[in-house]
Order: C-alpha cells, then sequence, then structure tokens
C-alpha cells in the first residue's frame, strides 16, 4: 500500500511537471503584452531549461526519471494505480513510438526558444551595491 501511494505521488509530480511545460508556454504565449511576470527571467529559465532537459534526454534514448522512479515503486508487488492515478496516468501516457515523442519534444522546445527571442524575459538588473 505504501509504495502505491508513493508512486501515485510521483506520478503526480510528473503530471505537475508537464503541466509547468506545457501550460507555462501557453501562458507566455497569451500573457505576452498583458502580464509582467511572463517576463521573470527565473521562471523563463527554468521553463526552458525543462523543456531542453526533457529533448535532449530523449535524444539520448533516457528514459524520465520521473517514469523510471515510479515503475520502481510499482515494482514491489501487486501495487496497482489509484483511481486518481489511473487518470493521470491517462492524462500522462500514451502509447506511440518513442520517434514520436522525440519530435514533439524537440519541436515544443524550439517553440520554447522562439518564445524566449520572440517574448524576451526582462534583462537581468544592472544596480550596484554601494
Amino acid at each position: 500500500m505504501g509504495s502505491a501511494w508513493l508512486a501515485d505521488a510521483v506520478l503526480f509530480v510528473h503530471v505537475l511537471f508537464v503541466s509547468f511545460v506545457v501550460g507555462g508556454f501557453a501562458l507566455i504565449l497569451a500573457g505576452a503584452g498583458r502580464w509582467t511576470w511572463i517576463r521573470n527571467r527565473t521562471f523563463r529559465m527554468l521553463h526552458v531549461a525543462a523543456i531542453v532537459f526533457v529533448a535532449v534526454e530523449t535524444l539520448l534514448g533516457f528514459t524520465c526519471p520521473l517514469t523510471l522512479w515510479e515503475d520502481v515503486l510499482r515494482s514491489t508487488g501487486r501495487e496497482e494505480r489509484s483511481f486518481i492515478g489511473r487518470w493521470l496516468a491517462w492524462l500522462l501516457y500514451y502509447n506511440l513510438p518513442e520517434w514520436v515523442f522525440a519530435i514533439a519534444y524537440c519541436a515544443f522546445a524550439l517553440a520554447v526558444v522562439w518564445a524566449w527571442r520572440a517574448i524576451p524575459p526582462r534583462a537581468r538588473s544592472t544596480r550596484h551595491a554601494l
């Protein structure tokens, strides 16, 4: 029971990560002229780093660490997903060839890099301490 709960928690974190990447991009596009926080440099650096990490790990043939962790936690016995876990997995996992994901992740990474240039983050502060 304990490892199934932990596996569902890892799955939830995985969904949050994907939501940050996909939702963050949508918010950057939607809020470009309206919301100043969209140009926050830390947010934008974390966002671009997240999708570049996903694209690179896919191109190198690595499995996502969160997927591996969830699989390890579920392999300790007859550990099944909870009701919520099944819905989260339905949102997150698709039965497609790896090359489809590689193309999608790389295309999405290019779109995020384009957004960095088209909707640049604020420049770093140039204030100096006295």
